[in-house]
């Protein structure tokens, strides 16, 4: 009998989150869609991030003597490359009347706790962070890129999804392999725990995605520029159809004179 090929604890974490994954990917397209290229969206949707990568990554340095140090690949902090970028889109003054928001406090209550409870929890949100970031903040730069009319060769506001000389698949790679090994030393009720707290992961991420703001404004202004392009296409059509209308009402005024003047003679 072939052995059966034991499953990578990578492949588990996405397999029990991939229902609430995609349903998180939906409201995120959902939520954000064509609002992405709006500077002042992508600035909140760095900020409602911000504190939850700034917690995990001292979490990293604090149990950096643990098991949980392993998944501290370099070159993937990113709490530096957010003050960056929100220096970038709010100025360098943002922080001096900044209030962390009710969801995002919650979120911190939440990640608090289960260090306290239990640190190697963390390790669901370091993972699935990150790996998200790698992947997800890319497609999302992308479309702002894309949407938006800034200089694609600019780096200016796009530190957290910039990696120098790193490339993203070797990132990827590395946190995965980093995971798998760790799971290896954990026990079947660690292991499952994390991978329970996945789903809290995407949950959380979810309420905070929610709390942006701006985008309402930023569709209401779309809407209103899409309605003054269907009023002016109105008016080229009908002025177009008058114009055409009243030449051949003129064609047939003056084929009339003529065949007047014809019989007359």
């Amino acid at each position: 009998m072939a052995e059966t090929t034991k499953k990578l604890f990578s492949q588990e974490m996405r397999e029990i989150t991939r229902s609430i994954h995609n349903k998180s990917d939906t409201m995120v397209n959902a939520k954000l869609g064509v609002t992405m290229s709006d500077d002042a969206v992508w600035a909140e949707g760095l900020l409602v991030f911000y504190e939850i990568f700034k917690f995990l990554e001292e979490a990293l340095e604090r149990h950096k003597d643990s098991l949980i140090g392993d998944l501290l690949i370099p070159g993937m902090t990113r709490t530096e490359a957010f003050e960056t970028d929100l220096n970038h889109y709010l100025g360098e003054a943002w922080t001096d009347d900044y209030i962390v928001r009710p969801e995002v406090q919650n979120y911190l209550k939440h990640l608090r706790e289960l260090e306290e409870k239990d640190p190697y929890l963390l390790i669901a949100y370091i993972y699935h962070l990150y790996m998200g970031l790698f992947s997800g903040g890319q497609v999302l730069r992308a479309k702002f890129v894309s949407l938006s009319s800034v200089d694609k060769s600019d780096l200016a506001g796009n530190s957290v999804t910039s990696y120098g000389e790193l490339s993203i698949g070797t990132l990827k790679k590395d946190l995965k392999a980093a995971i798998n090994s760790l799971a290896d030393n954990l026990d079947q009720e660690t292991r499952q725990a994390i991978l329970e707290e996945g789903i809290n992961v995407f949950k959380l991420n979810n309420m905070v995605i929610a709390s942006v703001k701006g985008v309402d404004v930023v569709l209401r202004r779309r809407l209103l520029k899409m309605l003054i392009a269907a009023v002016l296409l109105l008016l080229f059509i009908l002025t177009l159809v008058f114009t055409t209308t009243s030449n051949n009402s003129n064609t047939v005024l003056e084929a009339d004179t003529d065949n007047l003047k014809n019989t007359e003679l």
